[in-house]
């Protein structure tokens, strides 16, 4: 059985890979589970976009509806670009877990990521490894 902590672990080697390579976005690694398999990965593009979270749901396609999401930061709740925002994104898939790490403080985060996903009725927790996932992001600035 995969562990809420071995799945974070994982989004966490997955945020590495684009580290330093996303400004003004953070690298973030995003992991979703169903069944005890990794449905979907994903990691932010270079140059920060696509979103962890769009490349995991892409990949797990219709497999996502009823999976748990682990990602390294707090999923956006709104998106300058006008894009469907993760948190949304997250919830129109059947996501029915998201599992975060750390708070994103970004005026397009803040707890409104999060607050998103819970009043639409998926279950979150928050913290899981979060000491390791936010060695991350001790350079990252949010406007």
């Amino acid at each position: 059985m995969i562990t809420d902590a071995q799945a974070m672990r994982r989004a966490i080697e997955l945020a590495h890979i684009h580290l330093g390579q996303t400004a003004e976005n953070p690298s973030v690694g995003c992991v979703l589970i169903k069944a005890d398999l990794i449905v979907g990965e994903g990691v932010t593009g270079v140059g920060g976009r696509p979103h962890a979270e769009e490349v995991a749901l892409g990949q797990a396609a219709e497999a996502a509806n009823g999976a748990i999401a682990y990602v390294t930061l707090e999923p956006c709740a709104h998106r300058t670009t006008g894009r469907m925002a993760c948190a949304d994104r997250l919830i129109a898939a059947g996501i029915t877990r998201v599992v975060v790490a750390c708070a994103d403080m970004s005026v397009h985060a803040s707890g409104l990521g999060v607050s998103k996903l819970a009043a639409a009725g998926v279950v979150v927790q928050t913290g899981v490894l979060a000491d390791e996932a936010a060695l991350l992001y001790v350079d990252y600035k949010p406007a």
